[in-house]
């Protein structure tokens, strides 16, 4: 079998824009059924056709990356731990990957289904260049079914059933220059399922003095992820417990390839953080928060930024209450007993859990109250107070 990797792949960039619609900073494209459907051919693959070549797929697709031929009219999908194989016409566990006439092919590229232009500090990024702003988009897809999926409206849809705009990889870059954005960051669905748009994105944007950032399940073969580790400079990867069974249960995956995605960050120097969602009745268990510690701690090391975050009722979990504030705090308390210096509360406005305490003298360095900072004390990455040296990526 023929593996065609990502530099046998790897073209230019698309630039063939057809519109972008006008629109205030801080918005967000809003999606809607079928908008920029194609109305070609109805078959397996939906519509995904050109209108006026039905063997021809729309504007929106590339060749993927990452794939092998998998026997007679089969391929098989090399980009994560999922390994679909498709037969012609098939689609990957993702929705937005599909087989046709022997190739894969990626449906998300270029139509940004989301873009809003977000603090850095809402990925959440506590450590990475504070106080700045991200382009944050987003195409249709993931590889992971989660129970409680904060947008499921885009994650779980297919690309050609959302409205999406005409956003390539130098408008992209375009836009974020437009408004001042420090960062790209590839969010809200899942980036690994647009991942060629991601790349070709980063590479360009680099190019261009601006940084870009991962927000990710971190479930991906080490593979593409190398190869990511190029172009990308900081993460936040959504560790959703420590627990293979509830890995399947929850969310649809396995625990070792998120842990093998971050050690492959940590030995690559990308900057990263790591989220952990407390879901009463799945991931409130302490036990499993002090292993998941302990883990953090002997193969990343005592600096590793770790958010805490609120669960709130959603998608199939509808019923479930709100993770009790308490229980955020002793998990807290508990992960910075054990060694972890940088400890973090999420959705939980105006805590102290969102402040960056120094871990040398313990005064505070950056005081939050939302996504705003109000006091920074700190000279050239270190602690104002004491001249501490704080671990991240600083202006």
């Amino acid at each position: 079998m023929k593996q065609i990797t990502r530099r046998e792949m790897l073209r230019t960039a698309g630039t063939g824009l057809l519109c972008l619609w006008a629109y205030p900073a801080f918005c967000f494209f809003p999606f809607e059924k079928n908008a920029h459907a194609a109305s070609g051919p109805s078959d397996i693959t939906g519509r995904i056709f050109k209108n006026d070549a039905p063997d021809k797929l729309w504007k929106w697709s590339k060749e993927a990356f990452y794939y092998t031929s998998a026997g007679t009219n089969r391929v098989a999908c090399g980009l994560c731990p999922n390994q679909c194989v498709l037969s012609t016409g098939d689609r990957g566990v993702c929705r937005s990957r599909v087989h046709m006439n022997g190739r894969l092919y990626s449906l998300s590229y270029g139509n940004a289904c989301a873009a809003n232009v977000d603090p850095v500090e809402k990925k959440p990024l506590f450590h990475f260049m504070p106080k700045t702003s991200a382009f944050s988009i987003a195409a249709a897809g993931c590889n992971f079914r989660c129970l409680n999926c904060q947008n499921w409206e885009i994650s779980q849809a297919k690309p050609e059933d959302l409205r999406h705009q005409d956003l390539f990889p130098q408008k992209v870059v375009e836009t974020a220059q437009q408004y001042s954005a420090a960062s790209i960051a590839y969010t809200y669905s899942e980036a690994v399922t647009f991942y060629e748009y991601m790349y070709d994105t980063s590479s360009l944007a680099r190019e261009n003095g601006i940084r870009n950032l991962l927000i990710s399940n971190g479930y991906i073969n080490p593979g593409p992820l190398s190869d990511l580790c190029r172009v990308i400079d900081g993460a936040n990867i959504n560790l959703k417990s420590f627990s293979d069974d509830i890995y399947r249960k929850l969310n649809g995956g396995r625990l070792k390839p998120v842990l093998d995605t971050l050690k492959i960050l940590h030995r690559n120097r990308v900057h990263f953080e790591i989220t952990n969602l407390v879901v009463p009745g799945y991931t409130d268990d302490a036990e499993m928060m002090k292993r998941m510690c302990a883990w953090i701690l002997e193969n990343l090391g005592p600096d590793r930024p770790l958010h805490f975050l609120r669960f709130f009722p959603k998608y199939k979990l509808n019923r479930l209450p709100p993770t009790p504030v308490d229980l955020l705090e002793s998990f807290r308390q508990t992960a910075m007993d054990m060694g972890i210096r940088y400890v973090y509360l999420g959705n939980v406005p105006g805590h102290e859990g969102s402040h960056t305490f120094c871990h040398n003298c313990g005064k505070v360095v950056i005081e939050r109250k939302g996504y705003r900072i109000d006091t920074e004390q700190m000279r050239n990455g270190t602690c104002g107070s004491c001249g501490e040296n704080i671990p991240g990526v600083w202006k």
